[in-house]
């Protein structure tokens, strides 16, 4: 069950991840869905599940964007491994832990990936902070939106169809 659920979540983030990337700020894609599905599959199901979460969403993004297959998915290999040890090690169950966790999430993912993209091509290593800080505080928001929408949801929706049904009862 586990699995189906990572497979679709990764599924469904590539797909909303190349839907938005027609939405630029700046030139570069203010949110990283794929990134925040990774953080949240990591914080959510350990460290070996966010590390193979990692590979698979990284290279199928690769794969994808059309640039160098394997530098995004170790980045996110990286990221999803160390997010997982980080969160079974710490109570990341409250709002602020988990902002700081896909804040620091994304700062690795793109002094990664840039680092990796620098070394690979044979230029030199230059990271847009001001980038990088604004697609971080997206992330973020993103993600701490998902694991309260995902956590509160069922019991959302349960007190809405109570709501439905003791208004169906009455009789005016």
């Amino acid at each position: 069950m586990k699995s189906a659920v990572v497979v679709v979540a990764l599924i469904a983030a590539l797909a909303l991840q190349t839907t938005v990337s027609g939405l630029m700020i700046g030139g570069r894609v203010p949110v990283n869905v794929v990134l925040v599905a990774v953080v949240y599959i990591a914080l959510a199901f350990g460290a070996v599940t966010g590390m193979f979460a990692g590979v698979a969403a990284g290279l199928a993004q690769d794969a994808l964007s059309g640039g160098i297959v394997g530098i995004g998915g170790l980045a996110k290999t990286l990221v999803g491994f160390l997010v997982g040890v980080l969160g079974a090690q710490f109570i990341v169950s409250q709002t602020i832990p988990r902002f700081v966790m896909f804040v620091g999430a994304t700062l690795l993912h793109e002094a990664t990936f840039e680092a990796l993209s620098a070394l690979v091509e044979g230029r030199h290593f230059a990271l847009q902070m001001s980038a990088v800080l604004v697609q971080a505080l997206v992330n973020a928001i993103v993600g701490v939106i998902a694991f309260y929408v995902v956590e509160q949801g069922p019991g959302i929706a349960q007190r809405r169809q109570m709501r439905r049904a003791s208004f169906s009862k009455r009789r005016f």
